[in-house]
């Protein structure tokens, strides 16, 4: 079929104007399948989503499982579901004490959405301060924390009471006021291209947040579950958020997302007003079962102690002419070429040659490694070298 009247194009709203249209047919393990039968290595895992692989059998099992018992039955919040009243025991088990208590909603956006309402109920102030290149999501609350005016300005008039500090300035953190509600912050920025916190940075602005009385919030949505070795990427620098906002791999491959807080902060929403955030599909059963089973494999497992060796492999392997910085730890990391064509060359060469990757929205002179903790050494190797051998026939122009 001619691609531009497929029913894809047709019917489904477009994001952009060269999506990577690949038709998949079924999905395992690392690798993604066509309805040609070409695989491709996913070296993304669904940006960060599908963190132990596509298709896992803890996952399967306990989707399976739900099923038989049932899906969805209320608003959030009215019934007891065992799903999700197990999973969040089961996250605070993983948790600092004051990270008590799990709010289950749809999304990571709508996370940030319920965090940051949350932030502005508990303090009675309005004014938010995030970070320049932070990316917090796409719906309009989250939209208005993020720190790149290019993606907001068809959008406004946002959210007031809006300020931007520059990630490691650590002299912009007076601005913090008592004023401010809440600080959002990603604790290793993304889509600016894997941003690690410079040392005593995140205890900095703890400290200016308990001199203000301002909540420290932490957008986790991609850090969470092991992407950079930890369990939760806080739990790398000593600095405990008030609310840990969760998406993601929080569902296991299904849509989930989770605010998290302690019982005094959270219980303001139940009360003056009642019903202070709602949600009718936040903390699906099958996507809260999904999350359970993925989160005990990976408890259990021991794959989390492996991920950093995993990591020390891709920073040895990722040396070429063309990468001028690799960023990262774990398994996400940034291959900065510095030039936004061809990062775009070899992101669409690699897809030729059977490997996902992907660019970063305020970074895109970088390519995206971030694959399925689950990837064996053997698999990481081979799509590290098929990188390395695009970036070499496009240095000897073999490929146009």
């Amino acid at each position: 079929m001619d691609m531009e009247n497929h029913p894809f194009y047709k019917y489904i709203a477009q994001t952009s104007a060269s999506p990577l249209v690949i038709e998949a047919d079924h999905a395992e393990g690392v690798y993604i399948t066509d309805i040609h039968g070409k695989k491709y290595m996913d070296m993304v895992a669904g940006i960060s989503v599908s963190h132990l692989g596509h298709k896992h059998p803890a996952i399967m099992e306990a989707i399976r499982k739900q099923l038989e018992r049932h899906l969805h039955l209320m608003v959030y919040g009215e019934f007891i579901q065992q799903a999700q009243t197990d999973y969040a025991m089961e996250i605070c088990r993983h948790l600092p004490g004051q990270l008590n208590k799990v709010y289950f909603v749809n999304s990571g956006s709508e996370a940030v959405e319920g965090a940051l309402k949350l932030a502005k109920r508990y303090t009675g102030r309005f004014e938010i301060v995030g970070f320049r290149n932070a990316y917090h999501g796409g719906t309009a609350g989250a939209l208005s924390m993020l720190g790149d005016e290019h993606f907001k300005r068809p959008f406004r008039p946002l959210i007031p009471g809006i300020r931007f500090l520059d990630f490691n300035r650590a002299e912009q953190l007076e601005q913090i006021t008592r004023k401010t509600a809440a600080v959002i912050i990603e604790p290793v920025q993304g889509e600016a291209g894997i941003i690690f916190p410079e040392s005593g940075y995140l205890e900095a602005l703890l400290q200016r947040c308990k001199e203000t009385d301002t909540l420290l919030l932490f957008d986790e949505v991609q850090t969470g579950f092991g992407r950079i070795g930890e369990m939760f990427a806080f739990q790398r620098f000593n600095v405990v958020p008030d609310i840990l906002i969760l998406g993601k791999a929080l569902g296991g491959g299904l849509p989930l997302g989770a605010f998290i807080s302690s019982r005094e902060i959270m219980d303001s929403l139940t009360h003056d007003p009642e019903l202070g955030h709602i949600t009718t599909f936040g903390g699906h059963p099958l996507s809260c079962a999904a999350g359970l089973g993925a989160l005990k494999f990976l408890d259990s497992s021991g794959i989390l102690n492996q991920v950093s060796n995993k990591g020390e492999l891709v920073r040895g392997k990722m040396d070429h002419p063309f990468i001028k910085e690799v960023r990262g730890d774990g398994l996400y990391f940034a291959i900065d070429l510095d030039n936004t064509e061809l990062a775009r060359q070899v992101g669409r060469e690699a897809l030729n040659r059977g490997v996902i990757t992907d660019w970063f929205l305020f970074r895109d002179q970088a390519f995206r490694i971030s694959p399925p903790l689950t990837i064996t050494e053997k698999e990481l190797t081979r799509g590290c070298d098929i990188f390395l051998e695009t970036m070499d026939d496009i240095q000897h122009g073999k490929v146009f």
